[in-house]
């Protein structure tokens, strides 16, 4: 498909782009409605949307039925130390590695809430259950104070494991959260398992981190598993605007690269 006027786009492109920089676009305006703006410049309107997709793949504005191409909050990105260590707080209970100080304050968007609803894939092969059952998701959108939607985070019960620990289907599953009340319950002492992977948020998400559907994610797993049953109890899965977060760790040399190490030796070569 050829390209509604490249070149005519591009500048549009350019002249909205250091419009929003420049802050004449606050975060929060809506860009002029596209049919009515493309009627300003006499250009037709198709060139005006290449241009305003392109702001959108940026991550420079998102577009929201009924209101049109709204501008973006700059991104903070943020230097993740991916650390292993889940440590354990008095006054909040297990602390998994995350993407912020320990004391630093961060704060909800919206309001957390819990339903049985339909579970992906990942969560009911998990479960060993059939594709598409329902199960109990706690889901809430977080922040550091003061900034966009940063992380949405879903956690999942097993059926089995709201069964055997009822508090942990509670508005407030109560001091330690429902982690506590699945050790409680005999199900601690419980084993995490984390995995990563990078991929395009579904159409809620980026609704929920007030992104483009265009920005990829990075999303993280975690799989927590019953000392007395042996199989998963929870699943939480954490989805980052990939815009937003780096990924850093100290490499560690092995056995083998000690320091001094020994030379290379040369390839032996035959006549």
């Amino acid at each position: 498909m050829t390209e509604p006027s490249s070149i005519k786009w591009r500048q549009i492109a350019d002249d909205l782009r250091a419009k929003i920089q420049g802050g004449i676009y606050p975060p929060g305006s809506t860009l002029p409605q596209l049919k009515a703006y493309a009627s300003e410049l006499g250009i037709h309107h198709e060139t005006v949307r290449a241009a305003y997709k392109e702001l959108e793949k940026e991550g420079l504005v998102r577009t929201i039925q009924r209101r049109g191409s709204v501008v973006l909050e700059p991104p903070v990105r943020r230097r993740i130390t991916r650390g292993v260590t889940v440590t354990r707080d008095p006054a909040r209970g297990y602390v998994f590695p995350a993407a912020s100080r320990p004391d630093e304050p961060w704060q909800v968007h919206g309001r957390p809430f819990r339903k049985a609803v339909p579970a992906p894939p990942q969560v009911t092969d998990h479960f060993e259950l059939e594709p598409s059952t329902e199960v109990l998701r706690r889901r809430r959108v977080t922040s550091p104070a003061g900034e966009p939607p940063f992380q949405l985070v879903d956690t999942w019960l097993s059926p089995d494991a709201v069964q055997s620990a009822p508090r942990i289907a509670d508005p407030s599953p109560g001091p330690g959260g429902y982690l506590d009340r699945l050790e409680e319950a005999g199900h601690g002492p419980i084993e995490w398992e984390e995995t990563s992977r990078v991929r395009m948020p579904d159409r809620e998400e980026a609704r929920l981190l007030e992104i483009a559907q265009s920005i990829p994610v990075l999303e993280t797993t975690i799989v927590g598993t019953s000392a007395l049953t042996v199989k998963p109890v929870e699943v939480t899965i954490r989805v980052i605007p990939g815009d937003r977060v780096e990924l850093a760790g100290k490499l560690q040399r092995g056995e083998s690269a000690r320091w001094p190490v020994d030379p290379v030796e040369a390839a032996q070569t035959s006549d």
